[in-house]
């Protein structure tokens, strides 16, 4: 056991870390995914909102103001849900550089996280009460998908991405027009997001089959409708 777990350095043992150590270390991120204890890398690009009173004033009437916080819920399922497939792709990638670039966008969609999260309290309104059974999906997801070789593992992130530019594209069209607070959030996180698939296919990405994109879409849709209300 010895042999298999630590390193000799000439003067000491090191200890490598296990397939445990790497799932008790998922374990822990994905609480503090859920529980919104995640810290964004950089500002959030609405700036701050207006306070009055202690709290945020969304300047929309009842109705726009439930529409809104129901899609930037669904977006914000859909950053639950990011964050946990590329952890869950990269746990098995046995590839040093995509196992970075697949960890680099986990990263950079947990900024979307706080975004979108912040969003929601200045909306008055709560994340999605079954973001935890998303997380659990979508990990366990990334970590089948990390069993198909490279090539596959970066086509499920360009194909995700894809899906969810169109679906960004969507509520850029849905939110209203002056929510420019979410609308802002929802452009930047286009950007990135188009950024994230180009370089998923610039690395080599394999084109998924037709079958695995429509059942990727259809996920995507129960994810939508339900996230929006609950």
């Amino acid at each position: 056991m010895l042999k298999q777990n630590t390193v000799h350095t000439g003067t000491s043992f090191v200890r490598r870390p296990s397939l445990i150590d790497g799932f008790l270390a998922e374990a822990g991120r994905a609480i503090q995914v859920l529980d919104g204890s995640v810290h964004a890398g950089r500002p959030n690009p609405a700036g701050k909102p207006t306070i009055v009173g202690g709290k945020a004033i969304p300047d929309l009437s009842p109705t726009e103001q439930r529409h809104a916080a129901g899609l930037m819920r669904v977006n914000h399922v859909g950053e639950i849900c990011a964050q946990a497939l590329y952890r869950g792709q990269a746990l098995f990638c046995r590839d040093a550089p995509i196992k970075r670039l697949l960890k680099d966008a986990a990263n950079e969609e947990v900024d979307h996280l706080v975004w979108c999260r912040q969003r929601l309290g200045e909306l008055h309104s709560r994340p999605s009460l079954l973001n935890p059974l998303w997380y659990a999906g979508s990990f366990s997801m990334g970590v089948i998908a990390s069993r198909a070789g490279v090539a596959r593992n970066l086509g499920f992130m360009a194909e995700t991405e894809r899906q969810v530019e169109q679906h960004l594209d969507n509520h850029l069209n849905e939110l209203p027009l002056r929510d420019e607070r979410s609308r802002t959030i929802v452009m930047q996180m286009r950007d990135d997001e188009i950024n994230h698939r180009t370089t998923a296919e610039n690395n080599g990405a394999k084109t998924l089959s037709r079958l695995t994109r429509w059942g990727m879409r259809a996920m995507s849709k129960v994810m939508t409708v339900t996230a929006y209300r609950i």
